[in-house]
């Protein structure tokens, strides 16, 4: 797996960021704020860049607030300095564009590793609202209640209207052991729930055997998921194989994507050799078709494949793929509709930038964007107040193994 320019096609929820605060501990010359303007129009210039903007008003804003803010404790120059860059990210309205810190590019590989501390849940954006997109499998998130598709109204009892995805990630992560409360917007109803941070290890992929069917389970997209694969695929081929089981459930519910790499690797081991798993379209490096490129395992077992609100980008092209090519039923509810990638770039001094850098089209054309994928047999699972889905309930689930069996 590549560590450096990953192409990452979900990067809503498994980062760490802090909330941007202006400010610097000391009083910088009139002298010392020429010197850094000389530096930083040199710096655009060596670097090809064209710009007429005059930079006075920037130092004039940083010495402003230096001087005057009441509260000089929180005024830190390193701050001002990454909170700049990310103002200028920010600039361009996209979400799964932003500048990273060192600690906070730092933190987003330990968590396509697999490992961090917080809540446990997938955070998105939804008609500028942040929500829930999937709780973790027995994270602290699932375990007080949260679900899928539920809108956090407020974290610790502050609004999170016009907040960013930055700013939402920050307030709810932090170290194990400590609380944050979350006010949750379901069905038109807001509940509260008091949550205990701890540290969240995740399997990417999960495997057991329902009856005479094998239920593969992939979490997200991230550095271990083939590796674990792999160890899954291999036990389920000996089993179809030698008879003992009839078919596979592939469940991508709740998988907020990660490296699109990864959905080409997975869905590879079902399709015939050259067949089109995604198109990249992308203006700076041109279109790029990803084919299969290896000899499938699992080419000829039977297959279903259960997604929802929660499965989205990596997943969604897994999932779109063996749908367009007529290998699998989709069930359960539509997706949750992210159709860009991101390039993820280590910069300087350890920090990060996570760029939109193109758009995946399905092997039938779809743009799923916003949209997401409809299943062809739609079923809602029926979950009680403060319940979490228990796998008697799993209507979903029962109606993919139902139609291997059949």
């Amino acid at each position: 797996m590549k560590k450096n320019n990953n192409q990452l096609t979900n990067l809503l929820l498994i980062v760490s960021f802090i909330v941007l605060v202006f400010g610097s501990g000391y009083k910088l010359g009139e002298y010392k704020n020429q010197l850094n303007f000389l530096k930083l129009t040199n710096f655009i210039q060596s670097a090809g860049g064209q710009t007429n903007i005059n930079f006075n008003l920037f130092w004039e804003t940083w010495n402003k607030l230096q001087e005057r803010y009441v509260d000089q404790k929180k005024i830190d120059p390193k701050k001002m300095y990454y909170g700049a860059i990310k103002g200028m990210v920010a600039s361009v309205e996209d979400p799964y564009t932003f500048f990273l810190t060192p600690e906070e590019n730092k933190q987003t590989k330990d968590d396509l590793g697999g490992k961090f501390e917080g809540i446990g849940a997938q955070l998105g954006l939804k008609d500028n609202r942040i929500v829930i997109i999937a709780p973790l499998k027995k994270s602290p998130a699932e375990m007080s209640g949260v679900r899928a598709g539920d809108i956090i109204n407020k974290v610790d009892d502050v609004s999170t209207k016009s907040w960013t995805l930055t700013q939402a990630v920050s307030k709810i992560r932090g170290p194990k052991n400590t609380k944050v409360k979350l006010t949750l917007e379901r069905n038109n109803k807001e509940i509260e729930v008091i949550i205990v941070r701890q540290q969240i290890i995740i399997a990417s992929v999960e495997f057991s055997f329902e009856k005479n069917i094998a239920v593969l389970k992939v979490n997200q997209f991230g550095d271990n998921t083939n590796d674990e694969w792999n160890k899954a695929v291999d036990e389920i081929k000996s089993k179809w194989l030698n008879k003992q089981i009839k078919g596979l459930v592939l469940d991508l519910r709740d998988n907020p994507g990660g490296y699109l790499e990864g959905s080409v690797y997975l869905a590879s081991e079902f399709l015939p050799l050259g067949k089109l798993v995604v198109k990249q379209e992308a203006t700076l490096y041109g279109d790029k078709e990803y084919r299969v490129s290896k000899i499938g395992k699992l080419q000829d077992i039977p297959l279903t494949i259960l997604i929802n609100k929660g499965s989205a980008s990596a997943s969604e092209i897994l999932a779109g793929t063996l749908r367009d090519h007529n290998r699998a039923q989709l069930i359960g509810e539509k997706s949750f509709g992210k159709g860009s990638v991101q390039e993820a770039l280590d910069l300087k001094e350890g920090a990060g930038l996570h760029v939109t850098v193109a758009k995946w089209v399905l092997p039938n054309g779809d743009w799923i964007n916003s949209k997401g994928i409809e299943p062809k047999i739609k079923i809602v699972n029926e979950i009680k107040e403060g319940n979490t889905i228990t796998k008697e309930a799993d209507k979903q689930l029962e109606k993919a193994i139902n139609l291997l069996t059949q």
